[in-house]
Formats: structure tokens, C-alpha cells, sequence
């Protein structure tokens, strides 16, 4: 990893304020090179908290929601984890450093590329990643330990929630998928344990994403178009 940027400093200030306190977590954010991640026009802004555009119509998301997500994913060393929504590549590149694996599947090829090509320059070799349709999931690397949505669902598809290991954890934003305007999207960031029992939830807070949507894009611009996926 690069030389840590004192913005990321200022940062993790920021994050504990909100309440952020794990350590680890805050460490891996700290060490992750957020300015790697945003595009050029956005470069003054990279440690804001807050969302900022990428390419295909999404966003890097706000450090806050990614610092949340993680500390409820409750990493260990030793585990693999999906991401549905590669992006940036940002979250992977922070969950990378809290376990075995990930496994990131993304449905936009141009940003599959450009995430691929980041972790390649900060050499990061523990996640995999793959084009596909994220409510496949990635079956033939199941059983996962933990289970990250980047996009809102109306409810968790039964394929993906299968492959995750009994007793693990899946976090998604769940709720309204169907308005067409950005700024009536609701829903609640979810956290989800698998038991032998059925499903222990616990909402954690609101949030705004836009919906997953089935299948893979066929777009091979790399532009900004107003629309935006949280990540």
C-alpha cells in the first residue's frame, strides 16, 4: 500500500466522531488509498465523507457507510467473503485486508476492469472477481462465511442467501427498489445472521441505493449519466 495520506487521518477522526470504534477496521481504512479510487475530477474531494460519482451511472460510497457495513460484516482472518457490487473496487479493497478472500462479483464490465486494474496496482492478491449477475452470486465458491450487498433489494434472492455458511453474516440494503426518482428511494442497511432456525435480523440504519438490477449491463461508455449506486 502507498504512503498513508494525512487526509485519511482526518478522516478517521471524522469516523469515530460518528461512532466508528473498531480498530481494525479503522486501520484498513486508514491504509486504503481512497484517492486510488475516485475519479480524476473528483480527486480534491476523495476523503470527504460522502458519496462521489465513478464511472457507469454509480458512486464510490460515503467512507461512513463503508466503515458501518464492515464493522457489522464481524471479520476474522480466516474468511471468505462475497461482495455483490464490485464498483470502484474501494470496499473490496478494505474487506481484503480484514479477511482470507473476497469475492467480488460485478454486473458492468468497464468497472469490473478499472477495479481489477487498481487492486493490481496496489497489489492487493486476495480478492477475486468476475462479470456476472449478482443475484447468482458465486456458486461455485460457496459456502461463503459473510455476504455484502452493494445495491438495494426488495428482499435477499434465496440464491445468494444459500451460499452463505450457517451462523454467518449477510448485510444488504433492503427495501423500496421500484421508484424511478433517485431521492424517494428507502431503505434500511440490514444485518442478517443465518440460523439453524430461519434468519436473526437487526436494521441498522436508512439508507439510499438504487436497485440491483438482474443480468449483466452491455454498456462500454465510461461516463456519468446522474444515476447512482451507493458503494
Amino acid at each position: 500500500m502507498p504512503e498513508i495520506d494525512p487526509r485519511a487521518i482526518e478522516l478517521i477522526m471524522t469516523l469515530r466522531r460518528q461512532g466508528i470504534s473498531d480498530g481494525r477496521v479503522l486501520s484498513a481504512i486508514e491504509r486504503t488509498p481512497r484517492e486510488v479510487f475516485v475519479e480524476e475530477p473528483f480527486q480534491h474531494a476523495a476523503y470527504a465523507n460522502t458519496a462521489l460519482p465513478i464511472a457507469c451511472g454509480q458512486t464510490i460510497s460515503q467512507p461512513y457507510v463503508v466503515a458501518l457495513s464492515t464493522v457489522a460484516l464481524e471479520l476474522e482472518p480466516n474468511m471468505r467473503v462475497l461482495e455483490i457490487g464490485t464498483g470502484s473496487g474501494y470496499q473490496a479493497a478494505v474487506l481484503s485486508q480484514l479477511s482470507r478472500r473476497v469475492y467480488s462479483v460485478e454486473r458492468h464490465r468497464p468497472l469490473l476492469l478499472e477495479a481489477e486494474r487498481r487492486f493490481r496496482t496496489l497489489r492487493i492478491e486476495n480478492i477475486s472477481s468476475r462479470h456476472g449477475d449478482g443475484f447468482q452470486g458465486w456458486p461455485e465458491q460457496a459456502p461463503f462465511d459473510r455476504i455484502l450487498f452493494t445495491a438495494a433489494v426488495s428482499a435477499v434472492p434465496d440464491m445468494v442467501s444459500e451460499q452463505l455458511k450457517l451462523g454467518g453474516i449477510l448485510i444488504a440494503p433492503i427495501g423500496e427498489t421500484s421508484a424511478t426518482d433517485l431521492e424517494s428511494f428507502s431503505q434500511l442497511l440490514t444485518k442478517m445472521i443465518r440460523t439453524e432456525t430461519g434468519w436473526k435480523k437487526e436494521a441498522l440504519i436508512p439508507v439510499v441505493f438504487v436497485p440491483m438490477v438482474p443480468g449483466v449491463a452491455t454498456e462500454s461508455r465510461n461516463a456519468y449519466d446522474g444515476s447512482e449506486r451507493k458503494r
